[in-house]
């Protein structure tokens, strides 16, 4: 694909250089990168990044089809590159899905070995997704006041709304499939079911949970640069990912309270099935 824009800055996860790539169509990819910038500052301003396996460069790919990935090239770079498809100028959208992908990478799942697989990969899904919606919330925000375009002070509104109707969609299915009032009988109900390994209904609805952490605790955050950093990955029993997710934080110095929020509500004690 021919690279139509990049932004050159110094390297590391929030000042990797960024390439857009792919049929933008009318769109003046200069603005969609600053799209993209704004989300990715939005998103990690703030944090600390403690991973050791930041990428040096990433690239956001345009498709007219298909859904937001990462795509995991084989080619041994330490390039992170990401797929979006929005519409024209859909910039609430380009922020929301470049958002949700920016947290898989951020959470160690941009390199060649980093295949999704149950029983874990849910989790992942609703730790990035969550990470998106905050990215989301901050950005409006940004925008209301200092818009990266002349006199577009309002659109910070309908990013906001946009944010809102994905968190009203999320509470509504948390309401109905019994999380909000036991999330460990919620758990235990509906196993075999959330551990899809995609952002199922199961991980949409846990999604506002883990937004609930980042809001009250925000090292919460940083302990998504810790995930992923064993073999096996999202492959192995939750007890054990729990487990070596909490010894991957006190191996970067990072704190462990998202994990172990998580082993509490729902439930399960590190290092067993």
């Amino acid at each position: 694909m021919p690279v139509i824009a990049q932004a050159a800055t110094p390297a590391g996860l929030l000042h990797a250089p960024i390439e857009l790539a792919g049929d933008w169509g009318r769109m003046l990819p200069g603005a969609a990168l600053q799209v993209v910038e704004r989300m990715r500052h939005a998103c990690l301003d703030g944090v600390r990044l403690v991973s050791d396996r930041q990428p040096t460069r990433l690239r956001v790919e345009e498709h007219t089809s298909g859904s937001p990935a990462v795509w995991l090239h084989p080619d041994g770079s330490s390039m992170a590159w990401t797929i979006v498809d929005i519409g024209e100028r859909d910039w609430s959208k380009l922020a929301y899905q470049f958002g949700h992908e920016l947290g898989h990478v951020f959470a160690n799942s941009w390199q060649a070995d980093a295949k999704p697989a149950p029983p874990c990969q849910w989790l992942e899904e609703a730790m990035v997704e969550a990470f998106s919606l905050r990215g989301l919330g901050r950005l409006a925000k940004d925008w209301k006041q200092n818009p990266p375009f002349p006199r577009d002070n309002a659109f910070g509104d309908a990013i906001a709304e946009y944010r809102q109707n994905i968190v009203n969609s999320y509470k509504a299915l948390a309401d109905s499939q019994g999380l909000t009032s036991d999330p460990a009988k919620w758990f235990a109900k509906h196993r075999s079911e959330i551990e899809v390994p995609n952002l199922n209904s199961f991980a949409q609805a846990m999604s506002l949970n883990i937004l609930a952490q980042y809001a009250g605790a925000s090292e919460c955050i940083e302990a998504l640069g810790a995930l992923n950093r064993w073999p096996g990955r999202s492959s192995i029993p939750i007890g054990e990912y729990l487990q070596r997710w909490k010894d991957s934080c006190a191996d970067l110095h990072a704190s462990p309270q998202l994990p172990i929020h998580l082993s509490e509500i729902l439930g399960i004690l590190p290092g067993l099935k």
